[in-house]
Parts: structure tokens; sequence; C-alpha cells
């Protein structure tokens, strides 16, 4: 299997991969630096904290709803590198900006701008890596890519308490302005070059009700991924406050441990739908086990601190099926659509933690907090499992070819 990973990792496998790194940087810092960025803008209760922190978390995810759409429909008509190249400049701009707010209202305009660039990274990569690679190789290129990327979140976690919060956007958005230098030695994807020749793209065909349940469907298997890495993780403290737990917990400690878990999740559900020739069966098996982990995380009372960041690890673990999940999404469409299948469908999941996070905050005020978490998790899994059922098995299948 080490030799088979090596043999995929081309220049733009590497590449995609590093672009998501710094994707999945930015997409975390916020929640890495929440805590010291409200209190320098003089936001110091907790219920203040909390509530301001859902309003910028919220802003980011509607701009990578926004971003998703835009950045897909490019990526069908200009091709994959246009988005990459533009989305990489746009989110770096937005996240140095990010030092300089003085307020929330800054602070939330900044982030939606940012979400509306990172919304374009991962499907582009993705798109572009599922189209260089031969067939037997595309699931493993893939899987590469995504561990790559979700290293980010880890690098986030790492940098973001130990270095000023306004440095640790300037961090992010200088090494997007990096990644687009060496953005400059890719090429675009020759099967795009191909089809858009002989078939003009036909984004409307994604309305016919089969093909819009299918899309729907790869949405809702990824909502539970963005519920347990944006609400659980982010915000911890405050999720497992009720549970009586033996010490302090961080939410920059909970991202490291949940970013490890994520990387190595991803990792491994994507050597084993190489080795089981399956992604469906992968996905199901994932879902149980977060689902049950949950759970536990959020009724069990007691706990350590060290044991709550084993559950951030375990959990993120199970859900850590990103590569899996745009492979699916990827192979479910044709190529005149598959950009912005594969650049809207990872959007509209990190989006959908736009609800699941409103649903938490509204939910918090009538029940317990670790309640409401587990009844926000418990319509995403089981909407995930549903959905999960009504895609097709589509490993080993060929990509030369198009919706009409």
């Amino acid at each position: 299997m080490i030799k088979e990973l090596r043999s995929v990792c081309s220049l733009t496998v590497i590449i995609a991969g590093l672009g998501y790194f710094v994707d999945s940087f930015d997409i975390a810092i916020f929640g890495v630096v929440r805590l010291a960025s409200l209190q320098a803008l003089g936001i110091t209760s907790p219920a203040a904290q909390l509530d301001a922190g859902l309003t910028i978390y919220n802003a980011q995810m509607a701009g990578m709803m926004v971003g998703g759409i835009c950045w897909g429909l490019l990526a069908d008509r200009r091709g994959r590198l246009s988005v990459l190249f533009g989305s990489i400049l746009l989110y770096s701009i937005a996240s140095i900006s990010n030092a300089f707010v003085t307020d929330v209202t800054s602070y939330a305009v900044c982030r939606f701008v940012a979400g509306v660039g990172l919304a374009g990274e991962l499907g582009a990569a993705i798109t572009l890596v599922a189209e260089s690679l031969p067939t037997a190789q595309r699931g493993l290129g893939t899987t590469v890519v995504a561990t790559m990327g979700l290293l980010g979140v880890t690098a986030a976690a790492l940098v973001g308490q130990r270095i000023p919060w306004q440095t640790a956007y300037i961090v992010g958005g200088v090494l997007g302005l990096l990644l687009l230098v060496a953005r400059l030695r890719l090429t675009e994807s020759a099967l795009f070059v191909r089809t858009a020749r002989t078939t003009p793209t036909r984004t409307m065909v994604l309305f016919r009700p089969a093909l819009a349940r299918r899309y729907l469907a790869c949405v809702l298997v990824g909502v539970p991924i963005y519920f347990a890495n944006g609400v659980l993780l982010t915000f911890a403290p405050e999720i497992v406050s009720g549970l009586g737990v033996k010490g302090p917990v961080s939410a920059a400690n909970a991202i490291l441990f949940g970013s490890l878990g994520l990387a190595t999740g991803d990792l491994v559900s994507g050597l084993l739908s190489q080795r089981f020739k399956s992604r469906k069966r992968v996905l199901a098996v994932c879902l149980g086990a977060g689902f049950a982990l949950i759970v536990a995380y959020t009724q069990v009372r007691g706990l350590t601190p060290a044991m709550l960041y084993a559950l951030n690890f375990l959990i993120s673990g199970t859900v850590g099926y990103w590569a899996v999940l745009m492979t699916l999404s990827a192979e479910q469409f044709g190529t005149n659509v598959r950009g912005t299948v594969a650049t809207t469908v990872p959007n509209f999941v990190r989006g959908s933690a736009l609800f699941a996070a409103s649903g938490f905050g509204a939910l918090k005020a009538k029940l317990s907090v670790p309640s409401a978490a587990l009844i926000v998790a418990t319509v995403c899994f089981a909407l995930a499992i549903v959905a999960l059922t009504q895609l097709d098995e589509t490993f080993g299948r060929e990509l030369d070819y198009v919706e009409t």
C-alpha cells in the first residue's frame, strides 16, 4: 500500500494537497483564536462570546455556500485551474484583513468574504486530481489530498495557541499567496479540455429529479462531518461545561486532537475503500461508529479533559471520511457538471454547519447544552444514513461521460 501511495504523489496531487492544507488552516483558525480575538474586541462574558462566536461562524459558513455555487459554475465553464487561482487569492486577502477587525460586524464580514474564497479550493482540487489519475488510483490520490489538507487543521491548532491571534490570520493569508505562486506549474485537466470542446456545460441538468436527489444525498451524507468538527470542537468548552468534567477544557486542544483524528480517519477510510472496493460500506461504518461516540461525548459525566480529548480524536476519526465522500460525489456525475458538483457539495456540507449551529443555538436556550448538541447530532446522522442509501456504488466507474 505504501508503494501505491507513492505512485499517486504527482505534482498535481502534492500541490492540490498543499492547497487544501492552507484551506483547512484558514477555516479552522477562527475556532482556535475565537476566545482570544473576542476578548481583544471587548467581549468578555461567556454568554456574549458564544453568541458572537456563532454569528461570526455562521457568516463564514454562509460565505462558503455562496462561494460554492459561484466557483462551481466557474469550474465547469472556465476550468478547474481558474477556480484554484481565483479562490486562493480571495481568501488570502480576506484572511489578512481579519487581523485588522475592530468589532463583531467587521469580523463577520471578513469571515464571510474568506468563506466565499475558501469555497473554491477543495472541490476544484479533488476534481482536478480525480480527472488526472487512472481509475484504479483515483481513490488513493484524493485520499492523499484530503489527508494532507486536514493536517492544516492540526497546524492551525498548534500555531494559533502560540502566537497572537492577528498574526495567526496573517500567517494563513501569506501561506495562501505563496501557494498561488506554486500553482503556476499546474496544467488544466485534459478530460475537461476535451469535453469543453465538444459538449457545452449544462448545469441545469442537475435540476432533473433523479440528479437532484443524488446531489442532495451527497450533501446530506457529509453533514455529520461539519457538525462534529464545526460545532462539537469549536464549542467544546460550552458543551461539556455541565457534565462535571474534572478540569478545564480548551477549544484549541479539542480542535488539535480532533484534527489529528480527521487526518487519521481520512487516510484510514480512503485505504479501506480501496481495500474493500466500496465507498458506501466504509461510509456506513463511519456514520454508525461516529454517532455512538457522540452519544458518549454528550451524556457521560465525570470524564477528565484527557478522556474528552481522546473522544474528540475518535469522533473526528470516524467522521474523517472527506476523501471517500468527495470521490463518491465526483464519480456520481458527468464531466460537464462534475466541477459544479465537486465544488458545491463540500461547501454545502460546510454550510450545513450554519443550520446545525443555529439549531444548537436555539435548543441550548431551552435544554442543557449537551442535550441540545445530541439532538442536533441525531438529526444530522439520521439524514446522512438515509441519504447514503440513495447513492450508487461508484468504485471503479469510468469518468469519461457527460450528463445530457
